[in-house]
């Protein structure tokens, strides 16, 4: 493919193509906000294995402990390669990103575009922890993904984002192709029983568990290794939609899972296992729910920069995990690092302005600029610094170790 101008086309939340410049400088500006730790404290770096690297807080993950912790390890996502008529989806053009900062830092990282739920995969990274790295010390799952192929019977699972018992009205965040802004009500069936136990399959536990238990197989679970699967609960102004559809009936198997392995890994090899409690954000994912990207603009409305992005959530996550700084966690023990968004003063305000808001008074209430910028930004566009009428080469390869 020769080198072009790459443009942002699409319909609505959804680009066709992503910015190979715009994802690297998007890296490059995380990876400099991360605050950095005194690395010749470092008795060694640890080995950590990250599912889900290259978009939102898997990302966010893997640029937090290799810019603070010096991790080394496997990162695992799957990821579309350039073609003749496409570029690459952005996260094959932030991987590479991270892997260049990553070499920079002197950090041995191995980087595979693979399919996290296949009993292949897990081989692979398994023999590469073997072969460079040695035990983990730190399994981070992140995965989000439309459907999965269950290993032992054949079947193919796919997601939902369905209410459950009842059909569901809400108010959603609409634009149309030339970037107008609308606030439109949409109704939302209720799931099946099929549905509802696909999307468990899908986004709930158990593949997480298959992770862990394959790990232990080939006895590289480090003493006292810790892992955390990320989640999202959200608040009640979303919950028909969210925690308490389709999507919530998964994060309630992923908890549970989370528990069982805790109790587990304790008795294993002294290690333990939760599920971390993100703040809401603009990810591919969430802003193809229906009302989230509306409540999400209200929220940045609300609280302005004050919003806790990505980044700063997961670094409270590692230094969590490090024991350099505890984080909250409920009576559930799922690390809350969603506090700043479910506080009640802000969950009453947001009541308001959710009542209130409608397309006329859309840009007083909500932040629906900054919204539609997010979402260009996860394709790489409007990044600043960036010129987007140069020609750029978007034919990159993947990062050479694997």
């Amino acid at each position: 493919m020769a080198a072009r101008v790459v443009s942002p086309r699409g319909r609505g939340f959804l680009l066709f193509e992503a910015h190979p410049d715009g994802c690297a400088r998007q890296v490059s500006e995380l990876w400099e906000q991360v605050p950095v730790l005194d690395t010749a404290a470092w008795e060694r770096r640890p080995v950590a294995l990250i599912l889900g690297n290259s978009s939102g807080y898997g990302m966010a993950a893997t640029i937090a402990g290799l810019a603070r912790y010096g991790i080394q390890g496997v990162a695992v996502s799957m990821e579309k390669a350039p073609t003749e008529r496409r570029t690459a989806s952005a996260g094959w053009y932030r991987t590479r990103a991270m892997a260049r900062c990553a070499e920079r830092t002197g950090t041995a990282m191995s980087w595979l575009n693979a399919d996290c739920f296949t009993d292949e995969t897990k081989d692979r990274v398994c023999d590469l922890l073997a072969e460079r790295y040695g035990p983990v010390d730190y399994l981070v799952y992140s995965v989000a993904a439309p459907r999965r192929r269950d290993p032992d019977t054949g079947d193919t699972h796919s997601s939902v984002i369905k209410p459950i018992g009842a059909e569901y009205a809400t108010k959603t965040l609409e634009f149309d192709d030339d970037g107008a802004t609308a606030v439109r009500t949409v109704g939302v069936p209720s799931a099946t029983d099929e549905e509802i136990a696909s999307t468990v399959k899908v986004m709930g536990g158990e593949d997480w568990q298959r992770w862990v238990r394959a790990l232990a197989d080939r006895e590289l679970l480090a003493n006292g290794v810790r892992t955390v699967a990320l989640t999202y609960i959200g608040s009640e102004l979303t919950a028909p939609i969210y925690r308490s559809g389709t999507i919530g009936r998964a994060k309630s198997h992923l908890e549970t899972t989370a528990r069982q392995l805790d109790d587990w890994l304790e008795s294993y090899c002294g290690g333990g296992a939760a599920t971390s409690v993100n703040g809401a954000a603009v990810t591919q994912s969430s802003s193809a729910i229906p009302g989230i990207g509306l409540y999400i603009s209200l929220l940045r409305g609300a609280l302005g920069a004050a919003v806790h992005s990505p980044l700063h959530q997961l670094v409270r996550l590692w230094d969590h995990l490090a024991g350099v700084a505890g984080a909250p966690v409920d009576r559930d023990d799922r690390i809350r690092l969603d506090d700043w968004e479910l506080a009640e003063s802000v969950q009453h305000g947001l009541a308001d302005r959710w009542d209130r808001v409608e397309t006329t008074n859309l840009s007083e209430l909500a932040a629906p600029e900054w919204f539609a910028g997010e979402v260009r930004r996860l394709y790489g566009f409007d990044v600043a610094g960036i010129d987007y009428q140069e020609h750029t080469d978007p034919e990159l390869p993947w990062p050479d170790r694997q």
